[in-house]
């Protein structure tokens, strides 16, 4: 939406604070794209916005109101980063306010979730790339740069929705990215498919109100403006090309005198339009001030504001202003062409220092009469870039890997990160100190990376910031000869590094004499730090257009590159834990071999098939490094699922005394029908509850049917009953029992299996002699327990945990109920 609104006046809206209101708009297109649906009402912080425009003070000049939103998505409890949801916006130049309006509701079942609990959101802001957080206060991996970051946690003002408003006065212009995230979860296990789950959707919404038409000066040239009394500020722009060094504004009034001769402030900020707090001055009884800004960002505007003060005359006022651009003078042809130590080429070269460099035939940007250029005037050399693969770039100097640097001057590089593209890894620089080109002399090579615009270091104090201007400093000496930085999200556009070297011991330097310093450059852009480490995972995540990388972490470890050990899982646990969760599947084996006496052969293979893929699933589904992978793990993890439900399945069915030709209908339809549900949804509740209550319908239906007829009772009668029911409620009291305990902490499901089996090895030693005489048959007794148990995976009895009881027991327990082939 646009919407062209004629503004008198600016001053206001620097100084506004953040405050909330209740939303009600439900947006469903995608970020960037501004529009407006006809007949959709305004979400309140557009309509304070529309209000303020209309009834606020004038402007002097026409602005555009743009309004954008993301489509609602649901948030999770942080983990790591990739368990947060990233919003893409983009602010266009010239804007002086952004307005985020912020839209959070509940849903459960596809309505309103008004029983669903409070949880805070935290929404975090940043320009240029994603925002790096860190809430759960973990340790960043060592020589890791962590950039700031602007955030917001909202709370419920309704039962089922709230909303909150973030916003920057002139913010800078480009990408800016939102994070958000519920509170970390402890340990709570919901169960899945028994009830609607609560989901927490948030949908962002960006108003920004930019200037249209914004005056560009020229640099050099004077311009005569005015200001009246009912537009009592002025914005305007300068272009800054690369390799300037200094911007300076003159104001001049004509045709005022006396104390108040100029009662005008002049305030300059690159990027974007000034604020209360830019570099400003107020020109007074002087006729004529000045105002400079060092080192400006190559490539960027930056805007020259021009205000009368809240106390200033009521009278308009005639000034001229004036922008020069203060640029290095252009290196002659001829020392361009030079190979050599001119473009810091190492030393195994066979190069020779060059001689000192004469003045430059051009006149000096630093005024007539300057013979040698400014300390920020260096030749930048360009990197060669290498794209490997997503977020794998290697950055390559000419002549390089290793860089001489002369005493006399330092060596500037830059590298090129492209828009969007490579915000989302990990920049990461590694100086390498080549001892042996010291020549005895204490040498220090200093390196000071800086975003869009090269700061030189100085001979004396050896700093990496000035004034406006920061950066990453970094050092190799004989003592410590490599130096790391890591920078996570970095911002897009050019880095300039520049590299230094200079003798003596901190914190006081000197320039070297003869020593020329030989260092090792490697500059790449990785997916993650380290690839995460050996306890992590690194995960290319996407919203929408834009990617990003982030670690995941397993057993217990945590951080931005899983380098934080304060909950990690010891090697010993991790150890045990995969032990018992594979030893445990060798009580199939009573199972297998009761199947085998009673030549269940079929039922027996569906067994041994479970064993055998639970315990190598078991092996390669753990969080640590202990683990072993035979397959892939989803093929493991599909048909351990799979011969754990088809276990149930076989044996409640060969219970239930049916006709052969049926019975092996029912094996192959249920192994169709378990392959598609585990397909649909592995882990869904009823993907074992389905089944086997289908099968226990089956049995008892059967069981019904003969003993209605007369041909069958049930097994040894009363007694063989008994010990079938008893055999189910010790598995449902155990269920209910885990189904209690999962809700203390996710770590049970260790406990758990392990309790289970224990009882599997108590119910297979329990004396129980099988006998096969006429007319009777092999009784179900607690030995029925040890399939449902070892039947259990790792993951399945995560899943057993959380869904609580499960059904009757899984071994093939007993024969038909009814005379059959082998009774006489």
């Amino acid at each position: 939406m646009a919407l062209l609104v004629h503004e008198a006046s600016l001053e206001e809206y620097s100084e506004r604070s953040s405050f909330r209101v209740s939303g009600e708009d439900k947006g469903t297109w995608s970020c960037d794209e501004p529009r407006l649906r006809s007949g959709l009402q305004l979400p309140p912080a557009l309509l304070l916005l529309l209000l303020f425009s209309v009834l606020g003070p004038g402007a002097g000049g026409l602005f555009l109101t743009d309004y954008s939103t993301c489509s609602p998505r649901k948030l999770s409890p942080f983990r790591s980063f990739a368990s947060t949801e990233l919003f893409h916006f983009h602010v266009p130049e010239d804007t002086f306010l952004a307005v985020w309006n912020l839209i959070i509701f509940k849903e459960q079942g596809g309505t309103f979730g008004d029983h669903c609990p409070d949880q805070s959101v935290t929404v975090y802001f940043r320009s240029g790339a994603p925002p790096v957080i860190n809430p759960l206060h973990t340790h960043f991996p060592g020589d890791t740069a962590v950039p700031g970051v602007f955030s917001l946690t909202l709370s419920w003002t309704l039962p089922n929705r709230t909303s909150g408003i973030f916003n920057v006065s002139s913010p800078l212009p480009g990408d800016w990215f939102l994070a958000a995230h519920l509170p970390q979860a402890h340990g709570h296990i919901s169960v899945k498919g028994l009830q609607d789950e609560c989901q927490y959707l948030l949908q962002p919404q960006l108003i920004v109100r930019r200037l249209l038409d914004v005056a560009v000066l020229v640099p050099g040239r004077p311009s005569e403006q005015t200001l009246s009394a009912h537009n009592r500020s002025a914005l305007y722009k300068v272009f800054v090309p690369s390799f300037t060094y200094r911007v300076s504004a003159q104001l001049v009034c004509v045709g005022s005198r006396g104390v108040l001769a100029c009662p005008l402030t002049l305030r300059l900020r690159p990027k974007a339009p000034p604020l209360h707090n830019s570099s400003s001055v107020s020109c007074g009884g002087a006729s004529v001030c000045q105002l400079e800004l060092a080192l400006p960002p190559w490539g960027h505007w930056v805007y020259v504001r021009v205000e009368i003060p809240s106390r200033g005359p009521g009278r308009t006022i005639r000034f001229q202003l004036c922008v020069r651009l203060q640029e290095c003078p252009q290196p002659s042809l001829s020392r361009v062409l030079v190979p050599g130590a001119a473009m810091n080429m190492p030393q195994s070269l066979g190069n020779q220092p060059l001689p000192p460099e004469p003045p430059s035939l051009g006149a000096s940007a630093e005024g007539p009469g300057a013979t040698s250029p400014p300390e920020h005037c260096w030749p930048v050399r360009p990197t060669l870039r290498n794209e490997l693969d997503t977020f794998s770039v290697h950055f390559y100097i000419f002549f390089g890997p290793s860089v001489a640097l002369p005493p006399e001057r330092p060596a500037v590089f830059a590298l090129r990160l492209l828009p969007v593209l490579d915000s989302g890894g990990v920049l990461s620089l590694e100086l390498q100190l080549n001892v042996s080109s010291l020549l005895q002399e204490n040498v220090t090579v200093f390196g000071c990376l800086t975003h869009e615009v090269p700061l030189s270091l100085g001979d004396a104090a050896v700093t990496c910031s000035k004034e406006s201007l920061a950066g990453f400093l970094l050092s190799v000496s004989a003592t410590s000869r490599v130096a790391r930085l890591r920078i996570p999200f970095p911002q897009t556009g050019t880095w300039f590094l520049t590299l230094r070297s200079l003798c003596g011991v901190g914190p006081r330097y000197v320039r070297c004499r003869n020593a020329t310093a030989e260092v090792r450059l490697r500059t790449f852009l990785s997916p993650c730090v380290d690839d995460c480490g050996p306890y992590g995972q690194c995960k290319l995540l996407r919203t929408h257009n834009y990617l990003y990388a982030a670690c995941e972490c397993k057993a217990g470890w945590r951080g931005w590159g899983c380098t934080d050990s304060a909950d990690a899982l010891t090697y010993g646990f991790q150890l045990l834990s995969t032990l018992l969760l594979c030893l445990s599947n060798l009580m199939f084996l009573p199972p297998v071999v009761l199947a085998i006496r009673s030549r269940y052969v079929l039922e027996a293979a569906v067994y041994t098939f479970t064993m055998f893929f639970s315990t190598f699933y078991h092996a390669c589904d753990q969080p640590g490094i202990v683990v072993f992978c035979i397959m892939d793990y989803d093929v493991l993890q599909f048909c351990d699922f799979l011969g754990s439900l088809m276990s149930v399945w076989v044996t409640v069915i060969a219970m239930a005394r049916l006709q052969p030709v049926v019975k092996q209908v029912l094996y192959l339809l249920g192994a169709m029908l378990l392959s598609m549900a585990l397909q649909l949804d592995r882990h869904g509740l009823w993907n074992l509850l389905g089944p086997s209550l289908f099968a226990l319908g089956i049995l008892a239906t059967a069981w019904y049917a003969a003993s209605a007829a007369g041909t069958a009772t049930h097994p040894r009668g009363a007694a063989g009953f008994s010990t079938c029911v008893q055999a189910a409620l010790l598995q449902a009291v155990l269920s209910y029992s885990m189904h209690l305990w999962r809700l203390e902490t996710t770590t049970s499901t260790f406990t758990a299996f392990g309790i289970c089996s224990l009882l599997a090895v108590w119910a297979s030693c329990c004396p129980h002699e099988l006998r096969l005489t006429t007319g009777s048959h092999l009784e179900p007794g607690p030995g029925a327990v040890v399939t449902s148990c070892a039947s259990m995976s790792r993951r399945s009895w995560a899943l057993w945990a959380q869904e609580g009881p499960l059904s009757a027991a899984s071994v093939p327990a007993e024969r038909d109920f009814g005379p059959g082939p082998w009774g006489t």
